[in-house]
């Protein structure tokens, strides 16, 4: 898609898009007209110049025909009321919603004290933007539309009862009609009424929610996640797979490995080093990042390219992967396999004795694979461990040669600190048939580190690479801690007496030190999460504000294009900066990276929030089958409700309700993270080790409850006294905080 040039006499797009933000009132083609005192001859190009900036992406047209900006609310639109909470909050979203990004939440305020507005209710209301989110102002009431719910049926005597999947969701509601369901099955169900007169209606049987591979099932369907490609793009999709790979910088020769993790499902880097014997670069190293050039067979504004950004990322499930290319892509043509000719974008890096970047340069190229190694594999077989299934001539030609270049880089990152915070990822294992064989921390090994390195090396060289032919950069950004964030750290170490001065310089080594100078502690698991609750959250954007947590100037992801939106923008600015042909970044996406890099950061935060509920789902199941037994286990958060904790070496949140702390009251102390009994002084706190009865495992919601294993108001000899806490609150429950770990 070519953009048009603005014809004469006419606004410019972003003279439209300033006016559609600042009209008071819906503003169609009319209103444009009139804003602008057009003819009747400009007209007839407005509405061209409108079709134009609605084809990419600049706009949307609410019913009417009154445009707004893409991505927003239109000031007029439909919503439908999708949540009442507890407190009498009504929550609705956009009944009409065409963004890449998911629909926002909106809190409909109304006149009056009580809401006469219930779950399925449609309105005409007014919009605006109110902080970092939206409001809506009743106009009109419409007739009514069902709210569909994910949940499990569940029966009491002869009644039915609808338990929703999320594990927030503590309610369940009356069943009126069950539509044909039985009870323990997952089904879709309308939502009527108003509280406390909730009703539920099945609409959908979707089966048994306890069947091998069900949990990440329910996530795709609770979030919206497209899992299946329309054929058109399964078309194209088989249509350039058969571009043929030629007329390129032929690497073939070169002993290139692949490093994955031994359930990878797809291969899209590859690395090889040697010795640097140029007379300017003594002691240092030659290094290629090979990556799969996806942009070669994904070109602009095709339909391929349209589903690829309306998914944004590959969503990663222990049974199953959701792709944001189709398999024969993703798994097959652009998958880094070994003994096949694969088209690669190639980052050629100069790297010092030191581990500093010295120089790089980007080619297309083709490269043969030598051998697809899983992490354990690649240390065992440089460990010298004689199982180990890499062939030895490849250990000589590849790794040992990585390794040593390695070792500069390893110089280079401990010579800028980046945040070190080593919280464990849990690694699902299944049957052939889905079942859970196990769950436990993934291990981190010094190959996994390696690969880390080398794609940082590579991710800098493309920022820096494209800022020096001042072409566009997607970033990945992670700005430094808000002063607030940095304010309630101070106040959570001083509970440990460990000092925090809030007017230094914070850099990622600061966070390192508190680690270093608590050492082994019992409390460092919870000090830890804590620092990662401080940190602000990574996101894609053109504007450069640096990686704070890695501690890099210019940062921007280009080694996984097959997963991530974002590596792939990256790939088109650099064949286009570096005149490689095809499928450069057109001036149109140029023009919009704030827009796409908003789009693309919500659908990833959507990703994790999928991946995350499923891993808890199957944990969920794994500890089901052993209800009632006493476990190890550690506080991860404590609210004036009660706290949360997770079993030592599995995983998962469950809460133990202050009321079954027994007769004494507990008060919840904020800045410790505590619970402090009035008369005993008994303590429990974020952090501590203590065995708990696993009372409750909900595979279905996620959700765990323990209770204490000697009854009520006694925890064993683990539970702590405390002196009277300095500051005294009653607040709601913190953040749950979880690392979700992954390749780069």
């Amino acid at each position: 898609m070519v953009r048009t040039k603005t014809p004469p006499g006419l606004p410019t797009r972003e003279q439209i898009l300033d006016f559609i933000q600042s009209s008071d009132t819906p503003a169609g083609k009319r209103e444009i007209a009139r804003a602008f005192g057009l003819s009747a001859q400009q007209k007839i190009a407005l509405k061209a110049l409108l079709k134009d900036m609605a084809d990419e992406g600049l706009i949307d047209s609410a019913p009417g025909r009154a445009f707004h900006k893409m991505g927003g609310l239109p000031k007029v639109t439909v919503l439908r009321v999708a949540d009442v909470d507890d407190g009498g909050n009504v929550w609705a979203v956009p009944e009409r919603w065409e963004a890449d990004t998911p629909p926002p939440k909106v809190r409909v305020r109304e006149r009056g004290r009580r809401s006469a507005l219930g779950i399925g209710d449609r309105i005409l209301a007014r919009t605006e933007e109110a902080g970092s989110g939206w409001a809506a102002y009743p106009m009109k009431k419409l007739d009514r539309a069902a709210e569909a719910v994910l949940g499990v049926l569940r029966a009491e005597g002869d009644k039915l009862w609808l338990q929703g999947v999320d594990k927030k969701e503590r309610r369940e509601v009356p069943v009126s009609d069950a539509g044909g369901a039985a009870p323990g099955d997952l089904v879709l169900a309308a939502m009527a009424g108003r509280p406390p007169r909730i009703t539920a209606r099945v609409v959908e049987r979707l089966g048994d929610p306890f069947e091998a591979r069900s949990f990440s099932l329910i996530a795709i369907h609770k979030h919206g996640i497209p899992d299946v490609f329309p054929e058109e793009v399964l078309a194209e999709a088989r249509k350039v797979a058969g571009y043929p790979v030629k007329d390129r910088e032929d690497l073939r020769h070169l002993p290139i490995v692949a490093i994955d993790p031994i359930d990878a499902r797809d291969h899209d880097d590859a690395v090889w080093a040697k010795a640097d014997d140029s007379a300017d670069n003594d002691g240092g190293w030659q290094a290629i990042v090979a990556i799969a050039d996806v942009s070669f067979y994904v070109r602009p504004g095709s339909d391929l390219d349209k589903s690829a950004r309306s998914r944004g990322n590959s969503v990663y499930f222990p049974d199953r992967v959701v792709p944001m290319l189709p398999e024969i892509l993703s798994a097959d043509v652009c998958s880094l396999k070994a003994g096949q000719d694969r088209a690669a974008l190639v980052c050629h890096l100069t790297i010092a004795k030191d581990g500093t970047l010295k120089g790089w340069r980007f080619t297309r190229a083709v490269i043969r694979v030598a051998a697809n190694i899983a992490y354990e594999h690649a240390q065992a077989a440089f460990d010298g461990v004689e199982a180990a299934p890499v062939p030895a001539e490849l250990v000589e030609s590849a790794l040992k040669p990585l390794w040593a270049c390695w070792a500069a880089l390893a110089k280079a990152r401990a010579k800028r600190e980046p945040l070190d915070l080593d919280l464990p990822e849990r690694r699902i294992v299944l049957d052939d048939k889905g079942r859970i064989l196990s769950v436990a921390p993934r291990e981190r090994l010094d190959s996994m580190r390696l690969i880390e390195d080398y794609m940082i090396a590579a991710n800098v060289a493309a920022a820096k690479a494209l800022e020096a032919k001042k072409a566009p950069v997607m970033y990945r950004v992670h700005e430094p801690p808000t002063r607030e964030k940095l304010v309630a750290l101070k106040d959570y170490l001083e509970t440990f007496d460990v000092p925090f001065a809030l007017g230094q310089v914070v850099r990622p080594a600061t966070f390192n030190h508190i680690l270093d100078r608590i050492g082994e502690a019992d409390f460092r698991p919870q000090v830890m999460e804590q620092i990662l609750r401080t940190q602000t959250q990574a996101f894609y954007g053109p504007q450069n504000h640096g990686h704070f947590g890695l501690g890099l100037g210019s940062y921007a992801h280009f080694t996984s294009p097959i997963r991530r939106y974002a590596d792939l923008i990256v790939h088109r600015s650099l064949v286009g900066s570096y005149v490689l042909g095809e499928g450069a970044l057109p001036a149109e996406d140029a023009a919009n990276m704030e827009r796409v890099g908003e789009a693309i950061s919500g659908l990833e935060r959507r990703a994790m929030e999928a991946e995350r509920e499923t891993v808890d789902r199957y944990v969920a199941a794994y500890l089901a089958e052993h209800v009632g037994t006493v476990m190890e286990a550690r506080i991860t958060g404590v609210a004036s409700f009660g706290f949360f904790a997770t079993v030592e070496g599995v995983g998962g949140d469950g809460l133990v309700p202050a009321r079954d702390l027994g007769t004494e009251y507990f008060r919840f102390d904020e800045s410790s993270q505590s619970l402090i009994g009035d008369q005993s002084g008994e303590t429990f706190a974020a952090g501590q080790r203590l065995q708990l009865r696993l009372a409750e495992a909900n595979p279905v919601s996620g959700a765990l409850r323990f209770e204490l294993p000697d009854g009520k108001g006694s925890a064993g000899s683990d539970r702590r006294k405390g002196p009277p806490p300095r500051v005294l609150k009653r607040r709601g429950r913190p953040a749950n905080i979880r690392h979700n770990g992954r390749k780069r």
